[in-house]
C-alpha cells in the first residue's frame, strides 16, 4: 500500500522517530520550508513542482526574499540573546547553538551572511551589540536601548547620587579639617638655616652687660611688664578663639547630622494638588512629551489627574511619568516632600552643580526660616 502509515502502527511510530530532532542541512529547502531526511528525498523534492514554482518567485525579486531572511534571523538572535541572557557577555557561539535547536529555526545560508564571524561583525556594526574577540572566539553582550530601561537607569544614577552615605560626607568633612589645620601649622613653624661666615677672617664677639644701673632698672621693668601683659592678652585670645573654631566645627557637624534625619523623612510619594508638574514620558507620544500641567486630583498616593497648562486636556498619570518644576528664582514653591512637606516659601537660589536650592519658608511656624540644599524632588512651582 502506498501513502502515509497508518496512525498507531510501527511504521508511523519510525517516521516519527526519525522526523524528532535536527535533520541535515544540505537536506533543507527554505523557500518551501521542506526538511528531507536524506539524499534521495530532497532530490525528488527539487524536481518537484511547488518546488520549481518557489524558485521562480525567488528569481523574480531575490533581494527581497534574503533581506526578508537575513532580517528574520537577525530578530531571532537578537531576541534570544536578550531574553535568555540580558547584557551579560556571553558566547556568540552558544547563543547560536540555543537558536538552532529549535527545529523551526531559519537557517542562515538563506541570509547575506555565509559564516557567524560576518554576522557578529554586523552586530557590532549595527550598534546591536558589543562584540570582541577573543582565544576562545567571539563574544557578545547585548545592549538595551529600550526608553523605560534607561529612564530606570538614569533615576538610579541620580537616587545614587543623592543617597551618598553620611560616612563618606564625615570622611571628607574631616579630611578638610585635616588640611586646614596642616596649612595652619606650616605658617607658624619658624624655618632654621644654616650658619655661614661671609670670610674666614671675621671674628665672632659676644658682649654681656652684666653691670646695669639703677636708674636703668626701671624702664626694663617697665617693658617686661607690658610684654607679659602682651603675652597674657595674646594667649587669652588664643583661648578665645580655640572654642570658637570647635564651635564652629560642632556645629557643621550637627548640621549634617541634620540634614541625615530630614533625609530619613522622605516618603517615595510626592505628588500634591495645586502643584505643576512636567510630563516625562514618550508613551504617550511626542505630543505630550515635556508639557507641563498642573495636578488637580491625587489618586491612590502614586497617581494623579494632570490638566495640561495651554489646552483643556486631562491626562492620568503616574508619579513616575512626572517629575517636579523648579521655578525661577523670587517664584512661590510647595515643599512635595521630605521633613518640610506641604509648607510655602519663596526660591531664594539655585544651585546647578549640586542639583539643590535655597528656599525661604513663608507660612507655618518656621516662617522665615531658611533651608539650604533643598533638593530638586523636594519641591515644585505653585500654579497660579
Amino acid at each position: 500500500m502506498g501513502g502515509k502509515a497508518e496512525k498507531g502502527t510501527p511504521k508511523y511510530i519510525a517516521n516519527k522517530i526519525k522526523a524528532k530532532g535536527l535533520q541535515k542541512l544540505r537536506w533543507y529547502c527554505q523557500m518551501c520550508q521542506k526538511q528531507c531526511r536524506d539524499e534521495n528525498g530532497f532530490k525528488c523534492h527539487t524536481m518537484s513542482e511547488s518546488h520549481q514554482r518557489q524558485l521562480l518567485l525567488f528569481a523574480d525579486n531575490a533581494s527581497k526574499y534574503i533581506d526578508e531572511f537575513s532580517k528574520e534571523f537577525a530578530d531571532g538572535y537578537v531576541e534570544l540573546l536578550r531574553r535568555q541572557f540580558g547584557t551579560k557577555r556571553v558566547n556568540a557561539n552558544k547563543v547560536y547553538q540555543d537558536y538552532i535547536s529549535n527545529r523551526d529555526h531559519l537557517h542562515m545560508n538563506a541570509t547575506q551572511w555565509e559564516t557567524l564571524t560576518e554576522f557578529v561583525k554586523w552586530l557590532g556594526r549595527e550598534g546591536k551589540c558589543v562584540v570582541d574577540e577573543t582565544e576562545k572566539g567571539w563574544f557578545v553582550a547585548y545592549i538595551d536601548r529600550d526608553p523605560a530601561a534607561v529612564a530606570a537607569m538614569e533615576a538610579k544614577a541620580k537616587k545614587e547620587k543623592m543617597d551618598k552615605d553620611d560616612q563618606e560626607r564625615m570622611l571628607e568633612f574631616i579630611q578638610k579639617q585635616v588640611e586646614r589645620g596642616r596649612k595652619e601649622g606650616d605658617e607658624g613653624t619658624p624655618s632654621y638655616t644654616e650658619f655661614k661666615r661671609e670670610s674666614s677672617q671675621e671674628r665672632i664677639s659676644l658682649s654681656l652687660n652684666l653691670k646695669r644701673k639703677a636708674d636703668d632698672k626701671k624702664p626694663e621693668l617697665l617693658t617686661s611688664a607690658l610684654k607679659s601683659k602682651s603675652k597674657e592678652e595674646s594667649s587669652s585670645k588664643k583661648v578665645k578663639e580655640e572654642p570658637s573654631r570647635k564651635k564652629n566645627a560642632l556645629d557643621e557637624i550637627m548640621e549634617m547630622e541634620q540634614r541625615a534625619r530630614e533625609k530619613n523623612q522622605r516618603r517615595d510619594y510626592w505628588l500634591t494638588e495645586g502643584i505643576l508638574v512636567k510630563i516625562v514620558t514618550k508613551s504617550l507620544g511626542e505630543k505630550y512629551y515635556k508639557r507641563k500641567g498642573v495636578v488637580e486630583k491625587v489618586i491612590e498616593k502614586y497617581g494623579a489627574l494632570v490638566k495640561l497648562v495651554d489646552e483643556a486636556a486631562r491626562i492620568k498619570l503616574d508619579q513616575n511619568h512626572l517629575e517636579t518644576v523648579i521655578p525661577s528664582p523670587g517664584r512661590s514653591v510647595l515643599f512635595v516632600n521630605g521633613p518640610h512637606r506641604g509648607a510655602k516659601g519663596v526660591l531664594k537660589e539655585i544651585d546647578t552643580d549640586n542639583f539643590c536650592c535655597l528656599v525661604e519658608i513663608t507660612n507655618g511656624s518656621q516662617s522665615g526660616r531658611v533651608i539650604k540644599d533643598v533638593q530638586y524632588e523636594e519641591i515644585s512651582k505653585l500654579a497660579a
